[in-house]
């Protein structure tokens, strides 16, 4: 393999290639003319590119030659999930201290909801979700926080495959009262689960802007606690906390210390 270029065109190529693995994290697998496309390059310099990305193992081509990404990219992909964990963990621990409760960071992944990230309140009855659990999304305020950010089509298309499973008597468990309250939750830009993924629990979330991950971040616990006045302060402490992270993920020096 020859040696990487230099200068000014080794940056564009950069750049060029990450427009090339954005548009196949997107849409694949796609021939090169899509793809060329999608990403708004030259014909030429995607086939120069593509052929480079395929070397390295994270392009690979059908036999109808169309590409996307390759299993190698897991592993980035894998990593850098965990990292986003790790750097969520003080903005988490930043709520705590403010709102008293348990804080979390969730991903949809998929048509179920993960929890990525959690830092417990300090209260001896707290809310405690293990890191890693699935739960479904139309009876959480994370999930319905996320879904919210899915035209509806999309909707109907994961909740066909998962359908509305009643986990307590407050859950939402027809198509069109979902639909209601994802519109009250664009309109409001919060979500909150009373009581429908658990009984005696309540929880306010917000989806974080922008990014490939879509995440939510929450503050949960008892009903006995969880008032009114609680989610009232902890709604726009989570808009400040989800546009401080969105900051924290997006600077360009972000580097694990």
């Amino acid at each position: 393999m020859g040696s990487m270029p230099t200068g000014e065109g080794s940056v564009q190529s950069i750049s060029r290639a990450f427009e090339i693995l954005e548009v196949l994290a997107q849409e694949a697998p796609v021939s090169l003319s899509t793809l060329a496309r999608r990403a708004g390059l030259p014909l030429s310099t995607v086939h120069r590119l593509v052929g480079t990305l395929v070397s390295l193992g994270y392009v690979r081509a059908d036999t109808d030659k169309r590409y996307a990404l390759s299993p190698r990219m897991i592993h980035l992909g894998e990593r850098s999930a965990r990292m986003v964990s790790h750097w969520a963990l003080p903005h988490l621990a930043r709520l705590v201290d403010e709102l008293g409760e348990t804080a979390n960071l969730a991903q949809l992944d998929g048509d179920r909801v993960v929890y990525v990230a959690q830092v417990p309140s300090r209260h001896s009855m707290r809310m405690f979700t293990e890191v890693g659990r699935r739960v479904d999304p139309h009876c959480t305020a994370v999930g319905k926080a996320l879904l919210a950010r899915l035209p509806d089509s999309r909707v109907d298309t994961l909740i066909e495959r998962t359908g509305l499973v009643a986990h307590t008597p407050h859950t939402i468990t027809t198509v069109g009262r979902l639909h209601e309250e994802l519109a009250t939750i664009r309109g409001a830009g919060y979500a909150v689960d009373d009581e429908e993924q658990e009984l005696g629990v309540r929880c306010v979330a917000v989806a974080l802007d922008d990014g490939p991950l879509r995440l939510a971040l929450s503050v949960s616990g008892p009903v006995s606690r969880m008032s009114a006045d609680l989610v009232d302060r902890a709604v726009p402490a989570l808009r400040a906390t989800a546009a401080g992270f969105v900051a924290d993920l997006a600077a360009p020096d972000r580097a694990d210390r």
